[in-house]
Formats: structure tokens, C-alpha cells, sequence
């Protein structure tokens, strides 16, 4: 009976000590488990937020979209084909205007003529849709070299300075009141063109070529610099390309820079608080919902909240610091929506919370 009094307390003294050496372990365990879901709530956030706005009219892609006071508009493409448009294949002149304050779309004046895959820029509250593709006899891959203006004030369009080497798929991004034409298809090679419309004077002049040709790239542009990313060889969505290079123009010189983190084509591009945003795309293996942002700064690049609709042949703008993601065909090659979905960046989203 001794022994099992004896063995007892020593067995108590050892409980009491095991619960000493323990407890801090367990207190760190409860720490652990209360404090996770915090932080992946932060680091959720820290991606950015998606919310949905009002779908647009028509069901498209291909298309462009720019903002101008406020409101955007967005342009061309192919429509969901139907009866209405077999005769012009589906490429649609549409123009629509999407207003975040109501949320409500407007048809405005189409274009003069049916476009798709067309780059496009604003300048002095006025939009200017550059190149692409348009239908002639059975194919709607002609491209062309066309400017067409548009003024919101009077909704009217009018056509000035074709630029220099028609083109399709290329894309056009605004520097100091020149709008640069970059890259591009002409249906048997890529183009290596940069091209550099100035819209006060209506003349075009020539930039450095860029030094990797290709095209459904995208670019943007940020501090003075401009940016060419991704996009494909030779209209091949097989052969995407993860390539970044940065144009200055005062020097007329081009830089390799950080690759895009996933190769892909067909992609949009918006710049908000200093950062690049490239959402979108397609490959062979289908179409991508990534949103890599770039931070021209640091060269860093980061993955972001995922679009809500995998797609391509979208459009963007960017109103109040929220990116407007629109249209777009969910699978590769011809497939529409009328989507509107809506990325609020880590910035506005934590100044919206503050």
C-alpha cells in the first residue's frame, strides 16, 4: 500500500511539472489557431476584392475599352453571332458606354466601320481606335491602318491619320499626349513596329523597333515609361510569351525587365496607384483568370485575387481606382460574354476601410 501512496505523489509531482513544460506549447497552439484566420483574411485582402456591375448590352469580344471623364466606353469586337450580323461574320462597330455612378450601359455612335482586335488610347477627353481587323470578302482578317477619333461631347467619330503599317492585334498605350502603337499581326508575320501618333498635329513618327515582335500583347504605361507584355508569335496562342520590355521614350530605347510570371496572350492590362495590373488571356490549354500585378519600382511582380471568369479578348478601364474588366470570351477562341466584373485594389480597398 506504501508504494502505490509513494508513487502517487511522485506521480503528482510529475503531472505538475509536465503541465509547466507543456503549457506555454499549448498556449502557443491556441495563439496559432485564434490568430490564422486573421491572417489569412489579411493576406486575402492584401490580393484585392472582386465585386460584379451591371453586364453590358451585347455579348462580345475582341473588344477595346477606355475611360474618358468618368465613363467607359467600349468598342467593337465580334459579336455572339445571329441572324442580324451573319452578313459582316459578327465583327460588330458597336460602341457602348458603361456609367459606374448608375451603373447603367448607353449605345453610342458606332464605329464607321465594323473592327476587332483594335488598339486603343485617349487623349485631350477624346478616343482614338487604332488598326485591327476588319472583313473583306470571306475573311475577316484584313488589316488595317486606320485612325478613328471619337468625341464624347458631340458623339460623333471622324477619321485622321492612318498610321504607318496596317496592323491588327497590336496595342496602343498614351505617353505625354502621343499615343504609341505597338507590335501586332499583319497575318503572315509579326511586326516589330513602333509607331508614335501625335493627335494635336496629326502626324505619325517612328520609335525604336521592339525588340521581341509579337502579338494580342498588351501595354501600359507608368512614370514615363512604357511597357510591353506577354502576348503570342505569330497569332499562335501555343507560343505565349512571358516577355516584359520597357520603352523610354525620351531616349528611344528599350530595356528587358521581369518577365510576366505566367505566359499568356489575349490578355488587358489597367494601371492603378503605379501598379500594373495584367488580368486574362488564353493558351492551348484553355483561357487563364490569372491577375498578376507588376510594380514598376521594385521590378516585382505579385498574384493577385484570381478574375471571378477565366477569359480573353477583354477589355479594362480604370475609374476611381477600381478596375472595370469587360466582355471577353470564356474559352479559347470564339466565345462571348457581357460581363462587367469589377477588381478594387489592396490601396482603395484598405483607404475604403480607413
Amino acid at each position: 500500500m506504501s508504494f502505490f501512496i509513494g508513487s502517487s505523489a511522485k506521480v503528482t509531482q510529475f503531472v505538475v511539472k509536465l503541465i509547466s513544460v507543456l503549457s506555454p506549447l499549448f498556449v502557443g497552439i491556441s495563439v496559432i489557431a485564434l490568430t490564422a484566420p486573421t491572417q489569412l483574411a489579411q493576406s486575402e485582402s492584401d490580393r484585392g476584392t472582386w465585386r460584379t456591375a451591371a453586364p453590358m448590352p451585347t455579348k462580345r469580344t475582341e473588344v477595346a475599352a477606355a475611360a474618358v471623364d468618368g465613363k467607359i466606353y467600349v468598342v467593337g469586337g465580334f459579336e455572339k453571332p445571329s441572324f442580324g450580323n451573319m452578313m459582316n461574320f459578327a465583327i460588330t462597330p458597336s460602341v457602348e458606354m458603361y456609367d459606374p455612378v448608375t451603373d447603367r450601359w448607353t449605345s453610342k455612335a458606332p464605329l464607321p466601320v465594323g473592327l476587332h482586335h483594335v488598339g486603343i488610347g485617349v487623349v485631350d477627353r477624346r478616343l482614338y481606335v487604332i488598326g485591327g481587323y476588319t472583313k473583306s470578302g470571306l475573311s475577316v482578317w484584313d488589316p488595317v491602318a486606320t485612325v478613328h477619333a471619337y468625341d464624347p461631347a458631340t458623339d460623333r467619330w471622324t477619321e485622321r491619320a492612318s498610321m504607318p503599317t496596317a496592323r491588327g492585334a497590336l496595342s496602343v498605350t498614351e505617353d505625354e499626349g502621343k499615343l504609341y502603337a505597338i507590335g501586332g499581326y499583319d497575318r503572315k508575320a509579326n511586326t516589330s513596329a513602333v509607331e508614335v501618333y501625335d493627335p494635336a498635329r496629326n502626324v505619325w513618327t517612328i520609335g525604336a523597333s521592339l525588340p521581341t515582335p509579337r502579338d494580342h500583347l498588351a501595354t501600359a504605361t507608368v512614370h514615363g515609361k512604357v511597357y510591353a507584355i506577354g502576348g503570342r508569335i505569330d497569332g499562335d496562342y501555343s507560343r505565349n510569351l512571358a516577355v516584359v520590355e520597357r520603352y523610354d521614350p525620351p531616349t528611344d530605347r528599350w530595356t528587358r525587365v521581369s518577365n510576366l510570371p505566367t505566359a499568356r496572350s489575349g490578355i488587358t492590362t489597367a494601371v492603378a496607384e503605379g501598379i500594373i495590373y495584367v488580368m486574362g488571356g488564353e493558351g492551348s490549354d484553355g483561357t487563364f483568370n490569372q491577375n498578376e500585378a507588376y510594380d514598376p519600382v521594385g521590378d516585382r511582380w505579385q498574384g493577385m485575387a484570381p478574375l471571378p471568369t477565366a477569359r480573353h479578348g477583354l477589355g479594362s478601364a480604370v475609374i476611381q481606382g477600381r478596375i472595370y474588366v469587360i466582355s471577353g470570351g470564356p474559352t479559347p477562341g470564339g466565345s462571348f460574354s457581357d460581363l462587367n466584373e469589377v477588381f478594387i485594389p489592396p490601396s482603395v480597398t484598405t483607404s475604403k476601410a480607413d
